[in-house]
Formats: structure tokens, C-alpha cells, sequence
């Protein structure tokens, strides 16, 4: 496996052979519920037609529990085209005129640069594969450019006692002070709590989940 420092490494092909070749129930992030991101959600007491951005979504169960609980403007990117497919097929009984799907490399946006006025950015399991400077950077000045004042970041990432690789990649590990860190002085941090994620093979993997609020200078 090449290993994720290399700027040249194909991150679209590593995805689309994860969600071709493993069934999603059967993926190292696979959730049956997204307890703790709804939880932080329900926390931000958005209006239903919020816009609400999942970042590298995969074929996360979220989305069908947001469009159950009636949300209805939802925006959802992975840079895996196959893992998207895969969201589409599982949200066959949900009304998907309410989704919008967007196949865009986070760290080298183009699609992702026409979004704006997010009310939400919600990321798990996505950013702490971002391991060198200018792919972060890319991330955070992404985010920044889209985020609405007063809009909500949710960031849920391998926390400093974490795994150190997952699916074969190098991980970059955070705590709630390195997640503020990078979201600046704007940002104001509204929640942290650490969470063990157990996994469907049974192992475990540590996470820490942040809110965080952008401020409003007007």
C-alpha cells in the first residue's frame, strides 16, 4: 500500500476499491446509527431547510436519519463516485430531491467552491486522512470559504490515543485543541467529548467529536 504522505497517491481509486470490493456493513467505519453526530447536531436546532454539507460522506447512514428527521436541503460529497452510488441505492424510500450529490476532491476542490452559506459542515472519519500541510490546508480554507457567520462545524476524528492507520492509509490524530487551532479565532468551540467507535469486526477506534459555532462579526 502506498502510503498516504505522497502527494501523488490516488485517494479517488483507494475509495472506489474500499466501496467495490467490502460490503458497506462490512467497511471499519460503518455505522447502524450516527448516535454522537446526531446528538451534536440536534444541539444546533437548525431550521428543517438548513443546508447542511457532509463532508466525505461515503455511504454513511446519516443521511437517511437526517431525511427522516425531516431535514430537507442536505449536501453530500465523497471523492468516491462508487461510494456514492452506494448512498443513492440505500435511500431508495427517502425523498432524495432533498440531496444533492457532489463527487470533489476536498483538498483540491472545484464543485465544492460554488457551495456557499452552509449552515452545517459535518465531517467523521474524513479530515484525520488528510496528512500533510497542504492538504489541510486545502480542507480548512474550503470550510472557511463556504461556512455561513454563525454557521456549525461538526469535526469527529481519530483523537490523540487513536489508530494511527485506517484502511491502509496513515492517519493524522487531533484533540479539541488542535481542531480549534485550525479553525481559528472565528470559531468558537461549543462541545468536545471522546468516543469509542466500535467497529464490525469488533475492534475499537478512539474519536474525539467537536461543535463549534463560526462567529458573526457583522
Amino acid at each position: 500500500m502506498e502510503n498516504s504522505l505522497e502527494s501523488n497517491y490516488n485517494f479517488e481509486n483507494h475509495w472506489n476499491n474500499a466501496y467495490q470490493k467490502t460490503p458497506v456493513d462490512k467497511l471499519g467505519w460503518y455505522e447502524k446509527e450516527s448516535t454522537p453526530s446526531l446528538e451534536l447536531i440536534t444541539l444546533c436546532n437548525l431550521p428543517k431547510n438548513a443546508q447542511i454539507f457532509n463532508a466525505g460522506a461515503g455511504a454513511s447512514i446519516l443521511i437517511a436519519q437526517l431525511l427522516k428527521e425531516g431535514y430537507s436541503n442536505l449536501v453530500v460529497n465523497d471523492i468516491s463516485s462508487s461510494a456514492l452510488v452506494e448512498l443513492k441505492n440505500n435511500l431508495v424510500n427517502h425523498k432524495t430531491s432533498h440531496v444533492q450529490y457532489i463527487v470533489d476532491d476536498l483538498t483540491n476542490p472545484s464543485e465544492l467552491l460554488k457551495l456557499k452559506n452552509i449552515d452545517l459542515w459535518h465531517d467523521r472519519a474524513v479530515l484525520h486522512f488528510f496528512t500533510t500541510q497542504q492538504q489541510q490546508n486545502s480542507y480548512f480554507n474550503l470550510l472557511k470559504k463556504i461556512i455561513k457567520p454563525n454557521g456549525y462545524v461538526i469535526l469527529a476524528e481519530f483523537n490523540l490515543e487513536g489508530a494511527k492507520k485506517c484502511s491502509g492509509l496513515d492517519v493524522f490524530n487531533y484533540n479539541e485543541k488542535m481542531l480549534h487551532e485550525r479553525l481559528g479565532e472565528d470559531f468558537e468551540l461549543l462541545k468536545s467529548f471522546n468516543y469509542t467507535y466500535t467497529q464490525p469486526s469488533g475492534g475499537l477506534r478512539e474519536y474525539v467529536y467537536t461543535l463549534f459555532q463560526r462567529k458573526n462579526k457583522d
